[in-house]
């Protein structure tokens, strides 16, 4: 059994204060609604836990009764850091999921296509996570003014999601991390800690997060193009 996690209990801070990103409407629908399309399409995918911000459990289910999800699916409250909020959702999973997609909610243009190759991914491996590579010149800075070093972009990656797992695996990992108190924002970073390879899946369709509401417009191009 495959299961997604879909993690949507973010307060979206870079976006204003009393705007909530994963709402705002694009393409005819809100930000997380094509978020959530994308898994309740997906074939291999049999069941879905939307992690949530508490109080926001009837939106949600209006939500799915609005756009005819069908897939089954359990609302979780979020932890105080995403990684909490990953955990809740790995907390909820039934017993049977063997293999478990973790899903930004505001990366609204991940296709199925793409869910599938990091489950096959996982399988195979123990963990993948959606990746292209870096084409920007990438420079470090230690104070932010002047540059230090220009890194070898040969070697760099931007991971994107889902990050797909083995259950165990991820469940280790995200424990060990819980274990030595260490706050981390990407699923793939808790695999570095038990020495867990993490494989590549290399994507070339635009994958983005949204951000800010000036991500809006691009972000509303490809999904009318898809």
């Amino acid at each position: 059994m495959t299961s997604a996690i879909i993690v949507a209990a973010g307060k979206g801070t870079r976006v204003g204060a009393n705007v909530d990103k994963l709402w705002l409407e694009v393409a005819g629908r809100p930000v997380v609604a094509h978020t959530w399309a994308s898994f309740n399409a997906a074939a291999g995918v049999d069941d879905i836990i939307l992690v949530v911000r508490d109080g926001m459990q009837a939106e949600f289910t209006k939500l799915a009764a609005q756009f005819n999800f069908k897939k089954p699916f359990r609302l979780v409250v979020g932890g105080a850091e995403r990684q909490d909020s990953v955990w809740n959702g790995l907390e909820a999973l039934s017993p049977q999921t063997a293999i478990v997609a973790i899903q930004d909610a505001a990366r609204p243009c991940t296709g199925v296509e793409l869910i599938a190759a990091t489950i096959a991914a996982a399988h195979e491996a123990g963990a993948a996570v959606a990746a292209q590579p870096v084409v920007d010149t990438i420079k470090e800075s230690a104070d932010g003014k002047i540059i230090s070093r220009t890194l070898d972009r040969s070697k760099l990656w931007a991971v994107q999601t889902p990050q797909t797992f083995r259950v165990p695996v991820i469940r280790n990992a995200i424990g060990a991390a819980r274990a030595k108190g260490l706050i981390l924002t990407d699923d793939t970073a808790a695999c570095d800690l038990v020495g867990q390879p993490v494989r590549l899946v290399a994507w070339s369709a635009p994958n983005p997060k949204v951000t800010r509401p000036e991500d809006l417009p691009y972000v509303g191009l490809l999904l009318r193009g898809r």
